[in-house]
Parts: C-alpha cells; sequence; structure tokens
C-alpha cells in the first residue's frame, strides 16, 4: 500500500471508530441512561461517578471510560498520521497547508483530551476541546479555499458546508442553546463535521490513486 492509501485509510478509520466508541460506551450506562442530547461526548470519558458540571448539572457514569479515552486516542493517532501521510496528495498552497496544520492541531485535542478526562483534569480538557472545535473547523473552511489542490479544490463545497456547520456548532454549544436537539447534541454538531470530512477527503485520495494509476 502506498503511502497516500495508508494515509486515506487512516481518515477513513477514524471516523466509525470515535462513532463506535460513543455509541458503544453510551450503551454501557446503566443509571443514568446516556443521551446524545443531554450528556457531551466528554462524559463518556470520565473515570468517576457523580454529579457533574455546575453550569450544567447532570450525572455522570461512564463504567467503560477507559474504552473511550482508548478510542479518542486512537483518533487522535489515526487523525495525525491521514494528515503526515496525505500531505503532498492534498497539493501545495497556503489554503492546503493552512487545513492540514489546522487539522494536525485538532488531531492533537483529541490526544489531550484522551489524556486528561475532564474530571481529572478540567482546564486542560478544556483546551482539548477547543483544539478540537476551533482549528478543526477552521481547517475544513481553509480547504475549501484550496482551490489548486487536486483533491481537495474537487470537494469546496463540502469542505465549506462541513465547515460552516461546524462553527455554527461551536458557537451555539459554547452558548448553550440547543435549538431543540439538547446542548450534547449541539456539542455533536461542532465535532462531528470534521469526521466526515476526514472520510470524503480519504475517500476523494483513493480515487486519485485510482486514477494516476490508470492514466
Amino acid at each position: 500500500m502506498d503511502r497516500d492509501r495508508l494515509g486515506a485509510a487512516c481518515w477513513l478509520l477514524a471516523a466509525p471508530l470515535f462513532l463506535a466508541a460513543n455509541v458503544v460506551v453510551g450503551l454501557a450506562w446503566r443509571q443514568p441512561p446516556f443521551s446524545w442530547a443531554t450528556h457531551n461526548i466528554s462524559d463518556l470519558g470520565n473515570v468517576t461517578c457523580g454529579l457533574w458540571d455546575s453550569t450544567r448539572p447532570r450525572p455522570v457514569c461512564s463504567t467503560w471510560h477507559e474504552a473511550m479515552n482508548g478510542a479518542t486516542a486512537a483518533t487522535a493517532a489515526l487523525l495525525a498520521l491521514g494528515v503526515l501521510l496525505t500531505w503532498p496528495a492534498l497539493g501545495r498552497g497556503p489554503a492546503a497547508t493552512a487545513a492540514r496544520l489546522l487539522t494536525l492541531a485538532a488531531a492533537a485535542g483529541y490526544a489531550l483530551a484522551a489524556a486528561a478526562p475532564a474530571d481529572v483534569d478540567e482546564n486542560r480538557h478544556f483546551l482539548a476541546a477547543l483544539l478540537i472545535f476551533v482549528p478543526g473547523n477552521l481547517g475544513m473552511l481553509a480547504a475549501a479555499l484550496a482551490g489548486r489542490s487536486p483533491v481537495l479544490g474537487r470537494m469546496r463545497g463540502a469542505s465549506l458546508l462541513l465547515g460552516s456547520t461546524g462553527v455554527a456548532g461551536v458557537l451555539l454549544f459554547l452558548g448553550q442553546v440547543d435549538v431543540g436537539i439538547g446542548v450534547g447534541g449541539m456539542e455533536r454538531v461542532a465535532v462531528f463535521p470534521l469526521l466526515l470530512w476526514t472520510v470524503l477527503v480519504g475517500t476523494r485520495v483513493v480515487r486519485a490513486g485510482r486514477t494516476r494509476r490508470l492514466s
């Protein structure tokens, strides 16, 4: 497997891994049941049980928190490897470079979130969340400007849509606005677009490689 396809494979694995961890670890909760509308993603990684968060108090007890934090660390590694291995395939130019560096910053946020669960070190975990929220979504907006990139240039509309959705989700989540899906649901609007974007980019990298081999 060449470098580009290996990087694409990393990105194609990151999203389903993180999503599966959200679902499986959430299903392991008993009392209280886990709710995507009420609970934050971070609650799945908390190592202790009890009432959590003075701003929005909610009962938290994640019995499989080791699995969630392990999956988050693996997601960080896959995102970072995806960036580094597909670096040449994404082309040159300031916008493409900015997209890569910002996505690497988001990957660092996932790594920090895994290493510092919210109830272990709240300040470091908040920094991790900001790295995921801000650079992750701005990276997609930067990618939308990379018109000369052979990969990113073909998905400018998707990058703009997903980046804008993520930014809106961040602003609404930080403002504790739920628009009917709960504050926890709004956090997922802030986080999941980047993971979907990496799937789309990974798919595009694989297709571009096939086209080069056939030409």
